[in-house]
């Protein structure tokens, strides 16, 4: 069984080993142990309220329940650019007209930008070859957006990815290589580490301040604005699918497209539900394809855990779960819980979203119902 949790102190090890595997252009997850070290702290003290909300740094670990291993990592920056300057680059236009001689010429530009200040941050997505396929990308990725929908008051009303843009196998981005550095003695690669180890606002004040005009670039650096890597199509198709869509910047290294929606909008968040535990000791089969298996959360804001299951278990008013889930997610019968489609477009057995959206209106003494059988039979 594989289980959603918080980044614990003892993940460095398994955490440095995805990092190492990850290769170049991995911003915010360099292979670096005294960093990742940092980052577990920021993301322990984020989780025990022990920081100011808007500095708080969300990261969730991919647990093994069988091996104990950390399997994959993704992440939530609840605000940037707060501490140090957030840049992007914005494609915009500048437009150039002469009625006397009939020219009226369009030309992309690229301007620094600050635009998404103040902005919640969905990151560090991460998962060991050996666990991909099987919707465990999806729980991973989709994961982050349930514990938004549980603490909005902690995020922005919108939030947004930042993707890996294109580099080649040696690490080399062309964007780069046209524009940053001809105006930096360093590789990409270099570059690339100084803005994971916390410094990418003081290359980016050395960076030209006037508009890039793109049609000055050469075509390989044109051709890579606003595309990503061809390792993270598959999570930029996730949140597509979520309802993410490109706003216009790209990042200053390697271009590539940055992607937001409104919290509101996100699938996942707009089809959830909540639902009272059950815990049966009756005999389930927790076999069921990623289309037809549900996210479960506890709820929990320190101890968030998630796991799937078969959709079919879901009741009007009741999710039934073994003692093994149960355990997972360290809730009991009575306990609410929050459930959302694992894959959109999948079995969903919710006829209305609305419908049992809010349980806690649901009588006292169903409540207590529930509560009394710690195994329901």
């Amino acid at each position: 069984m594989l289980v959603i949790r918080p980044l614990q102190e003892n993940d460095l090890d398994d955490l440095y080993t995805m990092a190492l595997n990850a290769g170049k252009g991995l911003t915010t997850l360099p292979a670096d142990r005294e960093l990742l070290q940092r980052k577990i702290n920021h993301a322990r003290e984020t989780f025990n309220q022990r920081c100011a909300p808007e500095a708080g740094l969300y990261l969730f670990a991919l647990q093994d329940i069988a091996t104990g291993k950390a399997v994959g990592i993704s992440g939530i920056q609840a605000r940037v650019g707060l501490d140090e300057v957030f840049y992007n680059y914005r494609l915009s236009l500048t437009v150039n007209a002469s009625k006397e001689l009939g020219v009226h010429v369009r030309t992309p530009t690229l301007q620094l930008s600050n635009d998404m200040t103040d902005t919640s941050e969905i990151c560090s997505l991460l998962l060991s070859d050996d666990y991909k396929g099987g919707g465990n990308g999806l729980l991973l990725s989709r994961c982050r957006f349930m514990y938004l929908d549980e603490f909005r008051k902690h995020f922005s009303e919108k939030v947004f990815a930042e993707m890996r843009g294109v580099s080649d196998r040696n690490g080399q981005s062309p964007l780069w290589d046209a524009l940053g550095a001809k105006f930096f003695d360093m590789e990409f690669s270099e570059a690339d580490k100084l803005s994971g180890l916390g410094n990418k606002s003081f290359i980016a004040e050395l960076m030209p301040k006037y508009p890039i005009y793109v049609p000055m670039l050469p075509d390989s650096a044109r051709a890579v604005i606003g595309r990503v890597h061809e390792n993270t199509v598959p999570a930029l198709k996730m949140l597509q699918a979520e309802g993410f869509n490109f706003n216009g910047l790209v990042d200053i290294f390697d271009g590539g497209p940055v992607v937001e929606a409104f919290v509101h909008n996100i699938r996942t968040i707009r089809e959830s539900v909540n639902r009272y535990v059950l815990v049966t000791s009756k005999p389930m089969s927790l076999e069921a394809p990623p289309a037809e298996r549900v996210m479960v959360s506890n709820r929990s804001f320190r101890d968030f855990r998630v796991t799937t299951m078969p959709a079919k278990y879901i009741g009007p008013e009741t999710v039934r779960m073994p003692p093994e889930v149960a355990e997972a997610l360290q809730v009991q019968s009575g306990d609410s819980v929050r459930l959302a489609p694992l894959k959109e477009g999948g079995f969903w057995p919710i006829h209305s979203h609305r419908e049992s959206e809010n349980t806690d209106e649901l009588s006292q003494s169903r409540i207590k119902k529930y509560r009394s059988h710690s195994s329901w039979d």
